[in-house]
C-alpha cells in the first residue's frame, strides 16, 4: 500500500476552508498514486480549538462538514482528525477522533485514549477518553489508529501518567501498521526527540509506524510538521519538511519513500519557527502589516529582521522614538538596519509628550525627572505611539521584549509590553544574541555596534541593564534552571551559583507575575514558556 502523509496547516475554526484544504491535498495524493491519505490530529477544526468546542453549533457544523467531506473524497480512503459528539449521558461531551473516510461515508472512528492535561494541553476539559480500541481494516492491512499522546508517556519520565496503553491493545489485536495523527508543538530539540521516540517505538513493536504532524502557527504554538515513517527495525523511511506543508508518499511494500533533508537544529531552525509563528499569527488574524518600535537595541533589531522575513519588508513599519536620554548611535543604528532591510522607518521624538506629562503631573507628584515614574512614562508614550500607528494602519503591533525581561519584570506594563504578539518572549537574552549573530553570518545586516554596545533601556542618563539586573549570563542560567528544569533555589545554589543572585532573581520573577498575565501571546519555542503552559496565581503568599 502507498500511504500519503498529508502535512497540513489548518486554520482553527475554519471548517469549510480546512475541508477544502484536505480535499485538495487528498486529490493530489491520489493523483500521485496514493492509496490512503493520512491527515493530522483535529485537522478539520484546527488545533487547539479550545472553547470553540463548548459551542454546540460549532460542533454540529464540524460533524456535518466531516460527513460532507467523506462524500466528496472519492473511492480512495483518508484518515482525518476530527471531533465527534459523545452519545453517552455521562462523561465529557466530545471525542477527539481519527476518522476513516471511505466509500463516501465515515467508515470508522477511533477516539483518543490519553488526554494530556499539562503544559499547554488541556484536552481533558473537553474530551472523553476512548472506552475501547479496535484495529481497522483498509484493504489487506489491519491498521492501528492512535492520536498524538496515545504513543507518548507524559511529561514525567518514570511515572505512568495513564492507566491504559492503547498501542499494546492494538498489538494484541494483530495490527500490521501503526498510524499516529498528531498536533505536536515545536520547541528546540523536539523534532530530534520525536524522531528518536518513533524509531524506538517501531523497533519495540517490530512494526512500521507512521506519524503525521500538523504544521503552522496557532496563537502561541508553532507546529513544525516533520511527519515521518519508520520501518519495523526503527530505521527512518520518510521525513517531511519542517515548518511548511508537505505531501509525502511511502510504499510500505517496497519501503521506498522520499526523505526530506535532515533539518539542522540550530539558530536557523529557531529563525524558521519564529518566522512561521509571526506569518501565521498575522494571516490567521486577517492582518497583513506589522508595526514595532526600533530602538537601536538587539531585541527590536532581531524582531525587525524576523518580521521582514516573515511578511516582506514592505509590510513592516518601524518607529524610532528617541528622548533626551537616547544615544545618537542608537538612532543611527536603527535607521541603518531599517535601510538594509528595506522596511519603512519613521522617527517620532517623544520629548514634547514627555514634557507635557511632566507639567501635568507636577502639581500632584512634584518633579518626576530621572525617577522610575519618568522612566515608565517614556515607555508608555512609546507604546501609545506604536498602537496609534497600528490602529491607523490596521496592523499588528509586535512587542520586542525577551524572556529575561519578562522573567524579572524588567519591562513596563502598557509600555514596551504592548502589542498583539511577542515573537521573542520565549528567548533568553543570550539566545537573542545567538539569533543576531546567525542573521549576520553571511553579511552584516544588524549593525555590529548593536551587538557590541552594553544593553540599555535608555530611560535615564548613562543607564545600562546591569544597573538593575545581574549579568545576563548569570540571569539566564539561574532562571532557566528554575523555570525550565524546575530546580529549587537550594538546588541551583548547590550547582555553584551565587546565593544572593539566586534569591534576588527568584524574588523578582515571583513578584512580577501580574505583568506576565497582561503580556501579549508569546511564541513558544522552549519546553517551558510563559502563557497557557504556566499557570501561577498572582494574589498569593510569597515566602
Amino acid at each position: 500500500m502507498r500511504v500519503a502523509l498529508a502535512q497540513l496547516n489548518p486554520v482553527v475554526g475554519d471548517l469549510a476552508g480546512n475541508a477544502r484544504r484536505i480535499l485538495d491535498m487528498h486529490r493530489r495524493a491520489v493523483a500521485a498514486g496514493g492509496q490512503l491519505t493520512v491527515f493530522p490530529e483535529l485537522s478539520l477544526v484546527g488545533y487547539p480549538p479550545l472553547d470553540l468546542l463548548s459551542r454546540k453549533e460549532f460542533v454540529s457544523a464540524a460533524e456535518r462538514t466531516l460527513e460532507k467531506l467523506a462524500a466528496e473524497l472519492g473511492p480512495v480512503p483518508a484518515i482525518v482528525g476530527a471531533v465527534r459528539a459523545n452519545p453517552a449521558p455521562v462523561g465529557r461531551p466530545l471525542f477527539n477522533v481519527a476518522a476513516l473516510l471511505c466509500g463516501g461515508r465515515v467508515a470508522a472512528v477511533q477516539a483518543k485514549t490519553r488526554l494530556p492535561t499539562y503544559d499547554v494541553f488541556d484536552e481533558d476539559r473537553y474530551f472523553e477518553p476512548a472506552a475501547e480500541r479496535r484495529v481497522v481494516r483498509v484493504g489487506d492491512l489491519r491498521l492501528g489508529l492512535v492520536v498524538c499522546e496515545d504513543i507518548w508517556d507524559g511529561p514525567e519520565p518514570g511515572r505512568e501518567r495513564y492507566p491504559v496503553d492503547p498501542v499494546d491493545e492494538l498489538v494484541r489485536q494483530g495490527m500490521d501498521l501503526l498510524i499516529n495523527i498528531s498536533a505536536s508543538p515545536f520547541h528546540r530539540g523536539r523534532g530530534r526527540e520525536r524522531e528518536r521516540q518513533i524509531g524506538e517505538l517501531a523497533r519495540r513493536l517490530n512494526l512500521p509506524v507512521i506519524l503525521v504532524n500538523t504544521v503552522g502557527g496557532n496563537d502561541s504554538l508553532i507546529f513544525d510538521g516533520r511527519s515521518l515513517a519508520c520501518d519495523g527495525s526503527g530505521s527512518l523511511l520518510a521525513r517531511a519538511e519542517c515548518f511548511r506543508e508537505d505531501l509525502l508518499l511511502i510504499d510500505l511494500v517496497t519501503k521506498t519513500a522520499e526523505r526530506r533533508p535532515a533539518p539542522v537544529e540550530d539558530a536557523g531552525e529557531l529563525m524558521a519557527a519564529l518566522r512561521l509563528g509571526i506569518a501565521d499569527f498575522a494571516a490567521k488574524c486577517g492582518l497583513s502589516r506589522v508595526v514595532l518600535g526600533l530602538s537601536g537595541g538587539v531585541d527590536s533589531a532581531v524582531v525587525a529582521v524576523l518580521a521582514a522575513e516573515a511578511l516582506g519588508p514592505e509590510r513592516v513599519r518601524a518607529l524610532a522614538m528617541p528622548s533626551q536620554y537616547s544615544s545618537p548611535h542608537s538612532h543611527g543604528d536603527a535607521e541603518l538596519l531599517a535601510r538594509r532591510l528595506g522596511i519603512e522607518f519613521l522617527t517620532e521624538p517623544i520629548g514634547p509628550a514627555l514634557e507635557a506629562f511632566r507639567a501635568m503631573l507636577q502639581p500632584d507628584l512634584g518633579d518626576v525627572r530621572t525617577s522610575l515614574t519618568e522612566e515608565n512614562l517614556q515607555a508608555r508614550i512609546r507604546g501609545t505611539l506604536v498602537m496609534a500607528h497600528a490602529n491607523r494602519l490596521g496592523a499588528l503591533a509586535l512587542a520586542t521584549g525577551n524572556k529575561s525581561e519578562l522573567s524579572t519584570g524588567y519591562c513596563t506594563l502598557y509600555g514596551d509590553m504592548i502589542g498583539g504578539l511577542a515573537p521573542i518572549g520565549d528567548l533568553w537574552k543570550h539566545e537573542v544574541y545567538e539569533l543576531a549573530r546567525h542573521i549576520n553570518r553571511a553579511e552584516e545586516i544588524i549593525p555590529q555596534r548593536i551587538l557590541e554596545r552594553p544593553p540599555s533601556a535608555e530611560l535615564r542618563p548613562n543607564q545600562t541593564d546591569q544597573d538593575t539586573l545581574p549579568p545576563y549570563e548569570v540571569l539566564d542560567a539561574v532562571l532557566d534552571l528554575y523555570l525550565t528544569r524546575g530546580l529549587s533555589p537550594e538546588e541551583i545554589i548547590r550547582r555553584g551559583h551565587d546565593p544572593v543572585a539566586v534569591e534576588r532573581l527568584v524574588v523578582m520573577l515571583e513578584k512580577s507575575e501580574f505583568k506576565r498575565r497582561q503580556a501579549p501571546p508569546v511564541l513558544r519555542v522552549s519546553p517551558r514558556a510563559f502563557g497557557a503552559g504556566r499557570q501561577i496565581p498572582i494574589a498569593r503568599h510569597m515566602p
